[in-house]
């Protein structure tokens, strides 16, 4: 530009006057204002040539101070910005955690309790969320379940059942001739009564005459007494009227102690003992009676005793078939709120009894499973304080350390290996019990880092 003439705009300007390209002036010491300044003037020429001269001052003098807080802005970002990520990282050297942290599970494993085929099991479909304690997972059917001792119970169930109707006509026709043959010793007792009756008037009768006799005897051998003297009547006359009075008087004597044995058998026959010479002290209607009544009772108790068999089989049937469906049939469920891990078995497979069949994540009792470096395995014990901060996101959950294994591994039947932690070889396990937050969810096999509180783990 130093040959070229002058003109009346600036050397900044770069008007149309100049010739020069418009890109001549950004570099000039007004920046940005002297752009505006040769946008102006390329579009309002008339207008910009009045104040061309006393612009610049002005503007370079308001620009100046301006830049100032902006400078003092930005120095302030950068350095915030340098602080919060570099405090982050210097914070978590300072920290005492774990290389690694997974969260673990111990597992469950269902065994077939009895030999048989897998059947169909609804929970095998393809839901593998957390399920609640006692679903139904599968059945395991033994078509060949031994039956014997169940059908010996039926068969002695059936024959009492037939038998009893058969006792109970049997007591109905013992009870018919048992009140029948009582009627007939009934009968045969008020007849006795009255014979015995009728037969002490007739001894009554004969006593009575004899009596009579006697008296007149006695008379007679009074008489002849008197007329012995005189010799009236011979001494054998007087021996035979003698004679005639003592028969009489033991005719009579007689008479009353048949009187007295029918009196006995009256008296018995009103209490129910018959006695004579030609018969038992019952008569045999009376004997029949009571052997029907023996029978009657013998029969009642058969019938009682096939009752108490009847009861007796029927609670040894039902447990026997309890056992026997036991035996046959048997439903895997759920022991655990939890979620399947592995099914070692399909439908239609031959099982045997004790065979493992499935796996289950127990999602009650999670634990996280981390590895640590010596220096930290070393200061750690047994109910140390730890919190867990998933890898995902989230809230620190807090926790407890409950197992410290070091090299050996977990001593758990654990879904997750411990070995499968190899970056350090000393392992621990933390009880963390706001891991199962009462979703639908087994947080199992997801990462984190533990760290352990300054108070409980002894820093190298």
């Amino acid at each position: 530009m130093k040959n070229q003439p002058h003109s009346n705009s600036t050397p900044e300007s770069g008007g149309p006057h100049t010739g020069e390209p418009l890109t001549a002036s950004i570099g000039g010491a007004n920046g940005a204002y002297g752009l505006q300044r040769e946008l102006d003037a390329h579009l309002n020429p008339g207008k910009t040539e009045a104040s061309e001269t006393d612009a610049p001052t002005a503007n370079v003098a308001q620009s100046e101070p301006s830049r100032l807080p902006l400078r003092f802005v930005k120095a302030a970002a950068g350095i915030a910005i340098v602080t919060v990520f570099g405090w982050l990282p210097l914070r978590a050297l300072f920290q005492t955690s774990s290389v690694e942290a997974v969260i673990n599970s111990r597992l469950v494993t269902l065994r077939s309790p009895i030999d048989g085929k897998i059947s169909t099991g609804a929970s095998l479909s393809g839901d593998f969320g957390v399920v609640g304690e006692g679903t139904f997972i599968l059945r395991v059917v033994n078509a060949r379940g031994d039956r014997v001792r169940l059908d010996d119970l039926r068969s002695q169930m059936s024959r009492l059942e037939n038998e009893r109707p058969s006792l109970v006509s049997k007591i109905a026709s013992a009870r018919a001739a048992q009140k029948d043959l009582a009627r007939q010793a009934a009968l045969f007792t008020e007849g006795r009564i009255r014979q015995l009756e009728a037969r002490i008037a007739e001894i009554q009768t004969s006593i009575e005459a004899a009596a009579a006799r006697r008296e007149e005897a006695t008379a007679a051998v009074v008489r002849a007494s008197s007329l012995i003297k005189s010799g009236s009547v011979s001494s054998v006359e007087l021996g035979r009227l003698t004679r005639d009075q003592t028969i009489a008087q033991q005719t009579e004597i007689g008479a009353r102690r048949r009187l007295d044995a029918t009196q006995v058998e009256l008296t018995a026959a009103r209490e129910g003992t018959f006695l004579g010479d030609s018969y038992n002290d019952r008569p045999s209607s009376v004997q029949r009676e009571e052997e029907m009544r023996q029978r009657a009772e013998g029969l009642i108790a058969d019938v009682a005793h096939a009752d108490a068999q009847i009861s007796w089989l029927i609670r040894e049937i039902e447990s026997e078939q309890s056992r026997y469906i036991s035996r046959s049939e048997a439903d895997i469920k759920f022991p655990i709120a939890g979620r399947i891990w592995e099914v070692m078995t399909a439908p239609g497979e031959d099982v045997r009894a004790g065979q493992p069949l499935i796996r289950l994540l127990d999602c009650s009792g999670a634990v996280v499973t981390a590895n640590v470096t010596e220096s930290v395995y070393n200061g750690l014990q047994l109910g140390s304080l730890a919190h867990f901060l998933p890898s995902a996101g989230g809230s620190e959950l807090a926790g407890t350390v409950v197992n410290l294994t070091g090299s050996a591994g977990a001593a758990a039947n654990l879904a997750i290996n411990p070995d499968a932690l190899s970056k350090e070889p000393y392992r621990a396990t933390i009880s963390v019990p706001d891991l199962n937050d009462g979703s639908n969810d087994c947080p199992v096999g997801r990462t984190g880092r533990v760290i352990f509180s300054a108070d409980t783990a002894r820093k190298p």
